[in-house]
């Protein structure tokens, strides 16, 4: 096997759930072969650059391997090489997340019913 179509290959890498997510994902833009938008129907080949969105998170991968097949995950992460680039940038937006997060004072629990009816009559006050 040295071609497999590209929603196949990223269902098998594990990047998505189904293979139905990938050709949403395909289709919508989110994934570039070698710098090009590309149809879910395309074939990928060992050696191909990807550049892959899924949510927040942006994978710059080149394929090593070709796989139809979902497997465990030790076994997807032989199918890709994520560049050096792509792996620092996601881990720098990591930390800028954690830090955005660090910023509000969070409660510990939610409000329970006595809490959220001192809320209530706070907020009536005004």
């Amino acid at each position: 096997m040295d071609t497999v179509r590209i929603d196949k290959w990223l269902w098998a890498a594990r990047f998505f759930k189904t293979r139905s997510l990938a050709a949403k994902a395909v289709s919508g833009g989110h994934v570039a072969l070698n710098g090009h938008k590309i149809k879910p129907a395309r074939n990928v080949q060992p050696g191909d650059l990807l550049v892959i969105r899924v949510g927040v998170l942006e994978f710059t991968v080149r394929i090593l391997e070709v796989s139809e097949q979902r497997g465990a995950a030790m076994v997807a992460r032989t199918l890709f090489e994520e560049t050096e680039a792509s792996l620092t940038k996601r881990e720098q937006a990591q930390a800028e997340r954690k830090a955005m997060n660090l910023q509000g004072n969070r409660s510990e629990h939610r409000p329970d019913k006595h809490e959220r009816r001192k809320i209530r009559q706070f907020l009536k006050k005004e």
